[in-house]
C-alpha cells in the first residue's frame, strides 16, 4: 500500500534524523560529537538485532515476506545496507566538519602525518612501552586456525608477504589501555590508540614484510530468543547471554581500502558476504567522543546545564502516600527528580512499619540502583516484596539477572513473568494499612524505567493514584504475573496482551463515529514507535471517515501521513534533541468531560500490543488532564526540534514562519519546572516572612500593652484588679 513503509528503512530515517542533530549549527559543538556517536551507537544495535534477526529468517525462510511492502528478509538487508552506505558519507563529513571547528579550542585529533616529530618520537616509545608488552600479534592463513573475533571490537589487519595469502590480526584493547592518548592541551590534542596500533604494527609481525594495513571491527548477531518462567530460566537465560558473544558475523567495518585479496580472505572466514562490507574514514568506534566533553567546561561548547527540579507538586514535610491519598500526582521526567519523588516514595514506605506489601515489575535499573536497595530493605524490615524482573530485557539479561540474585537473598520474592512474553510494564502497587482498619493503596504508573540515570536523560511520565479500582487492576496484574496467566477484563487500566489493542480499536472506533455523525473527531498519541498493522488500517480508517489525528512518534513510523485517499487527515512529526523523547500518551475526544487521556508504557507496535505485558492507566483528575493536553499542544508547536513527515516518507523541519517565535519543547518543559520550583519556594518564602512578621507584630503589641500597663499608678492597677 502507497501509505505503508518497511520497518526498518523508517527506523533507519529516525537515525538519520539523529544524524541531522550531529550538523546541526544550533547544537553546541561537542554535543555534535555526542549524537555522532549515539547515532553509531544506533546502527550498531540495529544490526545486531534488526539485521541479526532478517538475517536469520532469510536462512530459514526467504520466502516468508514483510507485511506492509512485499519484500522478502533478502530484498530487505539489500535496502538497509544500500540506505546504510548512502548515510556514510553524511556521517563522515559531520565528524570532520565538527572536528575542525573544534580545532580554536584547542581539540585536534591528530595523525601521523600532523604530529610533530617530538610526538612521533614519544608515540614510538608509548607503544613500545605501554601497548606491545599486552599484545600479541596472530598470523593466519588456510593452514592456521582463524581466531575469533570479539563483537564491536577492533582490530589492526595486516597483509603479510607470503606465497598463500597470509594475514596478520593485532587485539587494540587489552584492560591497561587507555584509548584516547593525550599529546597536549590537557587531553584535547590526542590520537586514538588503535591508530598507534596500525601504525607500528609491523613490529609485531618482524618475520614478515607487511604489505597492506586496515582497522576492522565486527559486528555479531545479538538476536535471541529465550522463553520459560521457573527457577531454571535465570540459568537458561545465562547460557543464552554467554552464547551471544559467539553468535555469527553480520557486518564488517573496515577503515580504508584495504587488499582485495586480504578482504576476500577475512569474508570467508568470518562468513560474510561482500555486501555487508562497510568503509569508513573516521573511527571506527565513536564511544570515545563522550570522553572528550569532560576535557572542555566552555560554556559555548555545551548545551545550558540543567538538572531536575524537586517536584513543585509534592510538599516536604509529608509523606508521599499520605499526598497521594490525597490527590493523584503526575510527574514529568527529566524535569522532575526522581530521586526526590519516586526513590523517597519507595524509601519512606520501606522504612514505613504500617506498609504490608510492595509489588513492582522491572524492566532496566541503574547501575548502584536505590530501587534495588529500598526493595531490599523492605525486605529485610519484614514486608512482603514482590519483584518481577524480567531477564530477557535486550542487553540488560546480565544485569538483571544479577539483580535478580542480589534480591533474592535479601529476602524478596523474585518472578521471571509469562512463558513468552516480556513483561515491559512500569507497574509498582504499595498496599498500606489503613487508620481504623482496613488498607489504603497507591498504584503507580509510568512510561519509564525505575532508572536514574535514564530518568535524567529520557522524557518521560509517571502517575500515582489511589484510586482503589485501578489498585484491584495492578493486583490482578501481578496475579498474572506470579501465575502465567493474562488479564482480560480490568476495570480501569489498558493491559497488554489481551486488554489494551482491542480497547485502544474501540476508542477509535468512537471518535470515527462521532466524525460520521458530523461531529469532531480527534485521536492524538505520543509514542516511539508504530508498527502495528491493525491500529495503522484503524487510523487509515479514521482519517478517511475525517478524525483529525496529530502523532508525535520519535522513532520508526510504518503509516505514512498526507497520502491523499487514505492519511490525508493524519499528521506525523518527530522529535529528537538533547533529550530522547520517550513518553507514552494516548488521547480520544477533543477537549471535555468525554474526552479520554491514558499514559503508559506500551508503544502501538505489535510486540507491545499483543506479545507484551503493557499496563496504560486513565488520567482523570481534571488538573492533570489539563497538563498533559497542554503538553501535547506544546509538542506539536515545537518548532525548533520537530520535523514533519511529508506524504512521500521524508521528513522536513518544522520551522513554520518567521514571524513565530521559536519554542523548543524540551527547553520550554524544563524552564516550567523551573519556574514551579521557583514560585513555591517564593510563595513559602512569604509565607515564613508573613509568620515571623506576624509573631513580631504579636510580640511587639504585648510588649506595648505591658509597657503602658506598668506607667500606670499602683493604686489605679489595683482598683481596676478589684474591678475585674
Amino acid at each position: 500500500m502507497e501509505y505503508l513503509e518497511n520497518r526498518e528503512l523508517s527506523w533507519i530515517k529516525f537515525n538519520k534524523r539523529v544524524l541531522e542533530e550531529a550538523t546541526d549549527p544550533d547544537t553546541p559543538l561537542l554535543e555534535r560529537l555526542s549524537f555522532s556517536a549515539i547515532y553509531q551507537s544506533n546502527l550498531d544495535e540495529f544490526f545486531m538485532v534488526r539485521v541479526g534477526a532478517l538475517t536469520d529468517r532469510e536462512k530459514t525462510d526467504n520466502t516468508q515476506k514483510d507485511g506492509k511492502t512485499g519484500m522478502t528478509p533478502s530484498q530487505q538487508l539489500d535496502a538497509v545496507f544500500t540506505a546504510v552506505r548512502r548515510l556514510q558519507p553524511s556521517v563522515e563529513e559531520a565528524y570532520k566538519k565538527t572536528t575542525d571547528e573544534l580545532i580554536p579550542y584547542g581539540f585536534e585529533h591528530v595523525t601521523f602525518d600532523t604530529a610533530t616529530k617530538d610526538e612521533l618520537t614519544f608515540l614510538e616509545l608509548y607503544f613500545k612501552r605501554e601497548i606491545k608488552p599486552f599484545i600479541s600479534g596472530i598470523v593466519v592463513n588456510d593452514d592456521l586456525p582463524f581466531p575469533f573475533l570479539k563483537n564491536k571490537e577492533i582490530y589492526a589487519v595486516v597483509q603479510l608477504g607470503a606465497k598463500k595469502t597470509t594475514i596478520g590480526i593485532v587485539p587494540v584493547n587489552h584492560e591497561q589501555s587507555e584509548r584516547i592518548i593525550q599529546l597536549g592541551n590537557g587531553g584535547k590534542r590526542f590520537i586514538l590508540e588503535e591508530e598507534v596500533v596500525l601504525h607500528f604494527a609491523h613490529l609485531m609481525f618482524k618475520n614478515y614484510k607487511v604489505l597492506d594495513r586496515a582497522l576492522i571491527r565486527v559486528t555479531r548477531n545479538a538476536y535471541i530468543m529465550a522463553s520459560g518462567r521457573g527457577a531454571e530460566f535465570r540459568d537458561r537465560m545465562e547460557e543464552l547471554v554467554d552464547k551471544r558473544k559467539k553468535l555469527a558475523a553480520v557486518r564488517l567495518e573496515i577503515s580504508d581500502v584495504f587488499s582485495r585479496e586480504s578482504l576476500d580472505y577475512l569474508c570467508r572466514k568470518l562468513k560474510l558476504k561482500n555486501v555487508r562490507v562497510f568503509t569508513s574514514r573516521i573511527p571506527l568506534d565513536l564511544s570515545f567522543l563522550y570522553t572528550l566533553q569532560e576535557y572542555d567546561s566552555d560554556p559555548k561548547l555545551h548545551y545550558v546545564p540543567r538538572s531536575p527540579r524537586k517536584p513543585a507538586v509534592l510538599s516536604d514535610t509529608r509523606p508521599v502516600f499520605a499526598q497521594v491519598k490525597q490527590k493523584d500526582i503526575l510527574l514529568s521526567y527529566p524535569f522532575e527528580s526522581i530521586n526526590l519523588s519516586f526513590i523517597r516514595l519507595l524509601q519512606e514506605c520501606a522504612n514505613d512499619p504500617k506498609v504490608t506489601s510492595i509489588k513492582i515489575t522491572i524492566y532496566r535499573l541503574a547501575r548502584n540502583s536505590k530501587v534495588v536497595d529500598a526493595l531490599c530493605t523492605a525486605a529485610e524490615q519484614g514486608k512482603d516484596v514482590l519483584v518481577m524482573i524480567e531477564l530477557r530485557a535486550r542487553f540488560d539479561e546480565a544485569n538483571n539477572i544479577e539483580w535478580s540474585k542480589q534480591l533474592q537473598e535479601a529476602g524478596v520474592k523474585v518472578i521471571y513473568g509469562p512463558r513468552d512474553y516480556k513483561a515491559h510494564s512500569k507497574l509498582l502497587l504499595i498496599t498500606r494499612k489503613a487508620q481504623g482498619g482496613g488498607y489504603d493503596y497507591l498504584t503507580q504508573i509510568g512510561t519509564g524505567n525505575y532508572n536514574e540515570k535514564t530518568s535524567t536523560l529520557y522524557t518521560d511520565l509517571m502517575l500515582l493514584t489511589a484510586d482503589r479500582e485501578i489498585a484491584a487492576d495492578a493486583e490482578d496484574v501481578f496475579n498474572g504475573l506470579l501465575n502465567g496467566t493474562f488479564v482480560d477484563s480490568p476495570r480501569k487500566l489498558l493491559v497488554s496482551p489481551l486488554a489494551l489493542r482491542p480497547q485502544v480499536l474501540a476508542m477509535m472506533d468512537e471518535q470515527i463515529e462521532i466524525a460520521r455523525n458530523g461531529g469532531k473527531g480527534y485521536i492524538g498519541a505520543k509514542i516511539n514507535s508504530l508498527n502495528d498493522m491493525a491500529i495503522i488500517e484503524k487510523l487509515v480508517e479514521a482519517s478517511q471517515a475525517g478524525v483529525k489525528i496529530e502523532l508525535v512518534i520519535r522513532g520508526l513510523c510504518c503509516l505514512i501521513a498526507g497520502v491523499k485517499g487514505y492519511t490525508e487527515n493524519i499528521t506525523v512529526r518527530s522529535i529528537v534533541g538533547r533529550f530522547l523523547e520517550h513518553s507514552r500518551i494516548f488521547i480520544f475526544g477533543t477537549d471535555g468531560p468525554e474526552q479520554k487521556i491514558y499514559i503508559g508504557s506500551a508503544d502501538f507496535m505489535s510486540r507491545n500490543t499483543i506479545r507484551r505485558v503493557e499496563v496504560a492507566a486513565p488520567i482523570e483528575d481534571e488538573k492533570l488532564r489539563k497538563r498533559i493536553r497542554e503538553m501535547f499542544r506544546i509538542l506539536m508547536k515545537d518548532n525548533v526540534k520537530a520535523r514533519v513527515m511529508l506524504s512521500d516518507g521524508t521528513y522536513i523541519h518544522d520551522r513554520r514562519t518567521e514571524r513565530q517565535p521559536l519554542l523548543s519543547s524540551q527547553e520550554y518543559f524544563y524552564d516550567e519546572a523551573y519556574s514551579k520550583l521557583e514560585v513555591k519556594q517564593n510563595r513559602q518564602e512569604q509565607l515564613k516572612k508573613n509568620r515571623e512578621s506576624g509573631a513580631a507584630k504579636k510580640k511587639s503589641s504585648t510588649a506595648r500593652k505591658a509597657a503602658s500597663s506598668a506607667k500606670k499608678p499602683a493604686a489605679k492597677r489595683t482598683r481596676k484588679k478589684k474591678d475585674e
